[in-house]
């Protein structure tokens, strides 16, 4: 097989290690972006992450969740209703934490 730009890293490891066997794991948000733990939870069993990491993983997910909701708030909020400075906060009103409305 010839590696190129476009091939995948998995199709990459399949070829580096062919004993190894490959699972794609995804971690998403679900609608309105909320963590179902117990989904989370079952996919860092198949890691193997152990018991006391996976409350601060969770955390932390569900902090760059909140911070990419912001973004495309933030983004929206600019082109509809438009920013003097370089940051759409400047016009609206900070209720808490770095949470605008």
């Amino acid at each position: 097989m010839r590696l190129t730009s476009n091939t995948t890293a998995s199709s990459r490891l399949k070829v580096a290690a062919p004993e190894w066997t490959f699972e794609q794991i995804n971690f998403v948000a679900v609608r309105r972006g909320v963590v179902v733990e117990d989904h989370l939870f079952n996919k860092l069993d198949r890691l193997s992450v152990q018991a006391g990491k996976k409350d601060q993983i969770l955390a932390a997910h569900e902090q760059r969740i909140c911070e990419a909701q912001d973004t495309i708030i933030r983004s929206y909020y600019q082109q509809i209703y438009g920013s003097s400075g370089a940051d759409a906060t400047t016009s609206i009103e900070n209720i808490g934490g770095q949470v605008y409305v």
